[in-house]
């Protein structure tokens, strides 16, 4: 895959298939809001996440995916990965490297990152659910996958993921609103 061309849901399926990662395809209406995705999922099993594409001062990019009813400061992120102002990334790079458009930021553009740009960033907490859901690099369907299968995956592309204790950092955020 060139630069110019970014993989899509085709390719993204085609490498599963090559590599014996089962998934499941649901189509659904466009979703640009975690909002929008519990009014319409149903009853879909598994750990359901939301994903920030940030850049910090010195350049590094993060991919940070954490289950979706997530409630962190990007302050204490950034301690804990060892990141230094990280604000999200312009809609030209999210697109230059992970191939998607806001909306439909998922782990699985890292596809798109073959010069391993992106450092990744788990929730420790979202790797207990089996199975997990992520758009297949846009946001009219949602895959569902296995815990295995989506580490499997992060391996295949050259992404070593840094877990982060988001219990952690949740608690640091309600202990900071009871002081207040």
């Amino acid at each position: 895959m060139t630069d110019d061309k970014k993989a899509g849901e085709a390719e993204l399926y085609a490498l599963f298939a090559d590599h014996g990662i089962a998934y499941t395809h649901h189509t659904h209406p466009p979703l640009f809001t975690v909002a929008e995705s519990q009014a319409l999922r149903g009853e879909l099993p598994g750990g359901h996440v939301k994903n920030m594409f940030m850049k910090d001062k010195k350049g590094a990019i993060w991919l940070a995916t954490c289950l979706e009813d997530r409630r962190i400061r990007i302050r204490d992120l950034e301690k804990e990965i060892g990141a230094k102002g990280l604000s999200f990334a312009r809609e030209e790079l999210l697109w230059e490297i992970l191939g998607v458009r806001p909306g439909a930021v998922t782990p699985f553009g890292l596809i798109n990152d073959h010069a391993q740009r992106v450092r990744v960033a788990l929730d420790a907490q979202m790797l207990a659910r089996d199975p997990l859901n992520f758009h297949p690099l846009h946001n009219e369907a949602t895959t569902t996958i296995s815990k295995d299968g989506f580490l499997k995956f992060l391996a295949l592309t050259g992404h070593e993921p840094v877990l982060v204790d988001f219990d952690r950092l949740e608690a640091l955020e309600r202990a900071r609103q009871a002081a207040q």
